[in-house]
């Protein structure tokens, strides 16, 4: 019988500790707004990232760093007020908690007061340890992201698979197990080699979520406007697409155009 389905009604940290310890696979997806968390949420996946990716998928940006702290509390409150089941967890945003373990704590209590979330993610790993600590010492949960970490593009100057050299893979695993040992309940794995993914998520005892990460972790998270197809020009090659929603939902607004347009819309049963 899978914990997924029957043996608890809502996910928290402790089930997804129980779900690595039984083995069962973790699915997290994104979602920004009410309507798509409600969807998400009614699937039964068991963790919904409030991404900022958001700057991405819901605002055009090129990258995710002019999101504001303001514009994810929006956000978050709007995913959290659809859900009934999955585990909320809303993305600190740049600059919101790097180098001022101060601000860092601020920022995570305005997210967890003002979008009732049930975590926070920070990216990065031994250089953001002191914000990882305050935050924990006020009973907030946190998800580490360590790999590829888009708000360090500028740093790095590319998207390209992180740790593939002895070196930075060596760190990675360093840091993973000092964020463990923080007491982070679970940790983002992005575009890293799989073997070493694997390594990780067989060294620690938090759940290991990856993207791009292969499949020895112990879950998986997506995009969720990429993998329904929603976005088109986004299609690296760990990203499985299981709709193609663009074609679908423009092939309706054209059908409504025309349908406006030869005065087929609105028809007698449509008016008053």
């Amino acid at each position: 019988m899978s914990i997924h389905k029957e043996s608890f009604k809502r996910v928290t940290t402790h089930i997804l500790s129980e779900m690595k310890l039984k083995g069962e696979k973790i699915a997290m997806l994104t979602s920004y707004d009410f309507s798509m968390a409600s969807i998400v949420d009614k699937a039964g996946v068991d963790v919904i990232l409030v991404g900022d990716s958001a700057s991405n998928v819901m605002a055009g940006h090129e990258t995710t760093l002019p999101i504001t702290l303001d514009q994810m509390i929006y956000h978050g409150a709007s995913v959290v007020r659809a859900v009934n089941r999955a585990l909320v967890v809303v993305d600190l945003p740049f600059g919101t908690y790097q180098g001022n373990s101060k601000e860092a704590l601020c920022s995570s209590i305005r997210i967890m007061k003002e979008c009732s979330a049930d975590a926070v993610k920070l990216e990065g790993g031994r250089e953001i340890l002191e914000s990882v600590n305050r935050i924990l010492s006020a009973g907030i949960p946190v998800m580490g992201h360590l790999g590829l970490t888009p708000q360090s593009i500028h740093k790095f100057g590319t998207y390209a698979v992180r740790a593939k050299e002895e070196e930075e893979a060596t760190k990675l695993l360093e840091d993973a197990k000092m964020l463990e040992e923080a007491g982070c309940f679970a940790l983002v794995l992005e575009k890293i080699p799989a073997s070493l993914a694997t390594k990780v998520a067989e060294s620690l005892t938090i759940p290991v979520i990856g993207i791009g990460a292969g499949g020895g972790v112990d879950g998986q998270v997506l995009v969720a406007h990429d993998m329904l197809g929603i976005t088109q020009e986004f299609s690296p090659r760990f990203l499985r697409r299981y709709h193609n929603l663009f074609a679908e939902m423009k092939g309706a607004v054209e059908n409504y155009i025309e349908d406006v347009k030869s005065k087929d819309f609105p028809s007698e049963r449509e008016q008053y």
